[in-house]
């Protein structure tokens, strides 16, 4: 294996064509106040995979591809499986026709 650098985040957007946008997390310990600090980063990275929303992948490395593309989107860790009414709710329906006062 060759000594690039590798991280590894979750797919935010697919909405562009062989190119996705990760966001990578990472928390430490500030070194002056020992507090938590949780910082992110999104990057955009080529992807010949096919990845989705909420995936968490593993990127690599790689020489510029565009202006802002550096990196290569190397394997899926995790695919999320998505429906289409994934982390909708349906409760009781409720008309804002109506107005209550009248």
């Amino acid at each position: 294996m060759n000594q690039r650098r590798r991280m590894t985040g979750f797919v935010t957007s697919n909405k562009m064509t062989k190119t996705v946008v990760v966001e990578i997390t990472r928390s430490y310990r500030h070194p002056l106040y020992k507090k938590v600090v949780h910082s992110s980063k999104r990057v955009k990275a080529h992807d010949e995979l096919g990845c989705q929303i909420g995936d968490e992948v593993k990127l690599v490395a790689s020489k510029p591809i565009s202006r802002e593309k550096h990196w290569v989107v190397e394997s899926i860790i995790k695919r999320e499986i998505r429906t289409e009414d994934a982390g909708v709710e349906t409760t009781a329906a409720v008309d804002l026709d109506e107005n209550p006062g009248e």
